[in-house]
């Protein structure tokens, strides 16, 4: 009887959980038995990795085989299982040393011909065995660079399991050569990295190819606010006409946030490589993404789901990014009111009937709509045709808890024939907006030093009202508001986090009682006497 185990790892989500596998050989009538909760793909693996090993080699034991995943009340699914089925049939054949599969973290999918195929999700996957303790794991050798990027980790990129035996048996490698493609044709093996219809999740291109701020004529409001979100993190609501550049707005808000600190860019990336959006050649994601999906966008698209486990939507694809919501008022009810959760506590929950978990959704939110169904109310455009009634209906579409929890919403007017023809280079350029911002984040993360907080619209407003209280005066024009219902204690909260922003883009200490003004005057678009664009 022969017996070897190794370890594998099941993803949940973005999550990693190890699982033990185990391959047991006996007399009998010969047999491969695979048993653990494993899904359709995952059985299957019993024909790639018998094709795989004969192919390679390696003759295949005439004896009753069984494979067990332990533990077995996880779900189990996809490929990335077949590279550590097959070395647990090898130790238990005696092929290699049992011993040496202990300590080895394998994950890759198997092809009938023995190359070893790269699968999605390597990065969670090898964190959660670092986080085990596992220092030395086995991936295919297209998605070794992405499972380096976890420290302390050895890393063993193969290309066939005929390479990765000779290593376990101390004996030479073969040479082996890349399997042949058609000139000018992809190769193959990276299609395991992607998800069809995954491209709704854009990341920014190269910085050199980054949309300019300083291309928008105009709109010096919306620009602000558009500085003001990027400096503090805050949701962003933009209402206009058809054609105002609403649109041009948000493309250019995520060349305005800083660079991704390590432990983000670890988050979104491995949110990226689980959902099968991670570019091929780009194993680490350092900028902030920009997902910007349809208005028909289903619930499980934008939140999270599918069928069994769920998969990561939208809201986590942005995650440490911006999500644009465009038409935000032809979205499904329903479908936004789901948001309120997540931007309140960064994370979705998830339930299923097999299961419950968590996927990460800090994000910054940008809202586009129009003021009516034909986009005229309000504008000297031309006379609006909608009736009085439909344009509430309109409205409403965003509710009121929804709104609530966005702190800056700005009228973006269209832009004057003068502002179109002779503006142009006469705007700040993103780069130089980047510099403020940079400067205002920074002295927020200083004040915000011990705590776990990073941005000012993190900090809880109990701790904003009694750890950093504000300058004597300087929530008049607030609590008059509150006191008329114009604002909710919720909004109150956002209206500080809007003032230490301002304050930090001007370099003051604390906010003072024009900072509040100009909060206000963002969020509610009433004046103040207070100019929202001033900085002095």
């Amino acid at each position: 009887m022969g017996f070897a185990r190794t370890c594998s790892v099941a993803l949940v989500g973005v999550d990693g959980v190890l699982v033990e596998v185990q391959a047991d050989l006996e007399p009998g009538v010969a047999g491969f038995t695979l048993v653990g909760l494993p899904d359709k793909s995952l059985s299957e693996s019993r024909d790639r990795v018998r094709a795989a090993l004969v192919n390679s080699g390696v003759q295949w034991p005439q004896k009753k085989l069984t494979v067990g995943l332990s533990p077995a009340s996880v779900p189990k699914g996809g490929s990335g299982f077949d590279l550590a089925v097959a070395c647990a049939v090898l130790g238990a054949a005696e092929r290699v040393d049992p011993r040496q599969l202990t300590e080895l973290m394998m994950v890759g999918e198997l092809g009938l011909d023995g190359r070893v195929r790269p699968v999605r999700g390597v990065l969670p996957a090898v964190l959660a065995a670092a986080d085990a303790g596992y220092r030395q794991v086995v991936v295919p050798e297209q998605t070794a660079s992405e499972a380096a990027l976890v420290p302390g980790v050895a890393v063993l990129g193969v290309r066939t399991l005929r390479q990765l035996i000779a290593l376990l048996s101390d004996e030479p490698p073969p040479d082996e050569e890349p399997a042949p493609a058609p000139e000018g044709a992809s190769d193959l093996a990276l299609a395991g990295l992607a998800v069809p219809g995954g491209g709704h999740a854009a990341l920014l291109p190269a910085a050199s190819h980054a949309p300019d701020l300083a291309q928008v004529a105009g709109q010096h409001a919306a620009r602000r606010a558009l500085e003001v979100a990027a400096a503090g993190r805050h949701h962003l609501f933009l209402k206009g006409p058809p054609g105002a550049g609403k649109t041009m707005l948000a493309e250019r808000l995520p060349g305005l946030l800083p660079p991704l600190t390590s432990k983000e860019s670890l988050e979104a990336t491995a949110v990226h490589s689980v959902a099968g959006v991670l570019p091929p050649g780009q194993p680490l994601v350092s900028r902030p993404p920009y997902c910007a999906p349809h208005h028909s966008a289903s619930m499980a698209s934008l939140i999270g789901g599918g069928t069994g486990l769920p998969r990561p939507g939208a809201v986590s694809l942005a995650h440490h990014g911006v999500l644009f919501l465009d038409e935000a008022a032809e979205c499904g009810a329903r479908v936004l009111d789901a948001l309120r959760q997540p931007l309140e506590s960064g994370q979705v929950v998830v339930a299923r009937a097999n299961g419950m978990l968590r996927l990460p959704a800090r994000l910054l939110l940008v809202l586009a709509a129009n003021p009516c169904p034909c986009g005229r109310h309000g504008t000297t455009a031309g006379e609006c045709e909608c009736r009085p009634a439909s344009v509430r209906r309109y409205r409403a579409r965003l509710s009121g808890p929804l709104l609530d929890r966005v702190d800056l919403r700005v009228s973006v007017e269209p832009v004057s024939r003068s502002e179109l023809l002779t503006g142009a280079g006469s705007a700040e350029s993103t780069e130089t907006v980047a510099a403020r911002v940079a400067v205002a984040r920074e002295r927020a993360a200083a004040r915000l030093a011990g705590t776990p907080w990073r941005t000012n619209s993190e900090v809880p407003g109990h701790e904003l009202r009694t750890r950093w209280p504000l300058s004597s005066g300087a929530l008049t024009d607030a609590e008059d508001d509150m006191e008329r219902g114009f604002l909710t204690a919720r909004g109150l909260d956002r209206v500080l986090r809007v003032a230490w922003t301002l304050a930090d883009l001007a370099g003051r200490e604390r906010p003072e009682r024009r900072d509040v003004a100009a909060a206000l005057e963002l969020r509610t678009g009433i004046s103040r006497g207070a100019p929202a664009g001033s900085r002095r």
